[in-house]
């Protein structure tokens, strides 16, 4: 079986490369290179349906997506014709939000002949099971986490996002579509307005309805660092259900900065 990376943006497509004990055709998203990997191919929605065939053409059988991407800006003026004919079907998925547009595309890819591998399934250590990775959680922070699962779960349900900041209970911020980076960033704006006591927590977890062959959250050392510069105490994920890019490192992070790192069962 010759397996297919449809890449993004960010370190993900590169750490599944490395994990794997052959090198997949690595197929890029225009306009969303992946870092520290060349892909052999660069495609356009826009042409979709040659870009299916160049798969089968070069021996694809199955494919796992990895690594960031927004809705791209479509050209009208660079649709074949065979794509053009899939335009309502994906017009009308966007319309019902991103878990809906991605089912739509992995439909797709199916229809194609394609099996659909995720990243659990080709390299499960970059997913963790639960566990204690860094620090130690107060009951304080197991209350804040049970907390901000709930909140997560909620806005999940709605199509909105994957993570929230939570401390003492209180909700300080969720994920919308600007992303953790921006999230966490405002939280170290709050200052006064955040409750004294304890530091809160970051947690992260996927989309109660979303196909988890595709677009599983991620955390990374650049996240354990913002959390730390956002005055957090650590940050708790969904066990088995977010990719962490480069584990140690984060945990090397965590314990320069005195925070925890845990996955927790769902």
């Amino acid at each position: 079986m010759t397996l297919a990376l449809i890449a993004g943006a960010g370190g993900l497509p590169a750490a599944l490369v490395a994990a794997l004990p052959a090198r997949p055709f690595v197929a890029a998203l225009d306009g969303f290179t992946p870092t520290g990997v060349a892909p052999d191919l660069t495609f356009r929605v826009e042409r979709l349906m040659p870009f299916l065939r160049q798969l089968q053409d070069q021996g694809v059988t199955s494919v796992c997506f990895a690594g960031a991407v927004q809705r791209p800006r479509l050209d009208p003026a660079l649709f074949d014709p065979e794509t053009a004919t899939i335009v309502p079907r994906l017009l009308a998925a966007m319309g019902q939000g991103d878990d809906a547009t991605l089912r739509e595309v992995l439909a797709l890819f199916e229809e194609y002949g394609f099996a659909l591998q995720g990243v659990a399934e080709i390299a499960p250590a970059l997913v963790p099971a639960a566990g204690l990775y860094a620090g130690t959680l107060t009951p304080r922070d197991e209350a804040d986490a049970t907390r901000a699962a709930a909140i997560v779960s909620a806005l999940g349900r709605v199509d909105v996002g994957q993570g929230a900041v939570v401390q003492q209970g209180l909700c300080l911020a969720v994920e919308t579509l600007a992303g953790t980076d921006a999230m966490l960033a405002s939280v170290a704006t709050l200052g006064a307005l955040r409750p004294a006591g304890a530091r809160g927590l970051f947690y992260k977890a996927p989309k109660p309805l979303q196909d988890r062959r595709i677009d599983l959250p991620t955390l990374g050392p650049d996240t354990v660092r913002n959390v730390a510069a956002a005055g957090l105490g650590g940050i708790v994920w969904e066990a088995g259900g977010v990719i962490t890019l480069d584990l140690p490192a984060m945990q090397r992070e965590a314990q320069a900065a005195g925070l925890f790192l845990c996955a927790r069962p769902a």
